[in-house]
């Protein structure tokens, strides 16, 4: 009984062994088609949330994202926006922000691009801070902590 027992492990790691190397090459083309089904989707968190608005000027654009308040289970009550700014930047960024599209500002955000700093002064109490100001390959992100409305 133990030698078959023995055989039927062996036989077995030998056929998974086998079945690994016939669908290895095949693995790329297997997570590709995976990662296109439609419920598959990048964590906002990690992207920054949705487009909500897009102002253009002269030489840059402003990206106002949606609020992402998503948890492990559920919403959050604590959240963040992140602004997105593109193209050829001044070394001092002065803009006032309306996030939530009401029509009143939110906050009034510089950046010291020399400097690497950043200064906010909110008009709504559910700005809290920055979260995160860096520089990136296409510009300037700032994202702003929130509470939840």
């Amino acid at each position: 009984m133990k030698k078959t027992k023995i055989i039927a492990g062996i036989f077995w790691a030998f056929l998974g062994l086998i079945v690994f190397i016939i669908l290895f090459p095949g693995l790329n083309n297997f997570s590709v088609s995976v990662s296109k089904l439609p419920f598959m989707k990048i964590n906002p968190r990690y992207t920054g949330g949705e487009k909500a608005y897009h102002l253009v000027a002269e030489k840059c654009t402003l990206d106002i994202r949606r609020p992402v308040f998503n948890g492990f289970l559920k919403e959050s009550n604590s959240g963040f926006v992140q602004i997105d700014w593109r193209g050829d930047l001044p070394a001092l960024i002065n803009d006032s922000i309306d996030y939530n599209g009401d029509g009143e500002k939110d906050f009034f955000i510089q950046i010291n691009r020399k400097n690497l700093k950043t200064d906010l002064k909110s008009f709504n109490p559910k700005v809290k801070d920055v979260v995160i100001s860096t520089p990136t390959s296409y510009g300037w992100a700032v994202r702003v902590g929130l509470l939840k409305e």
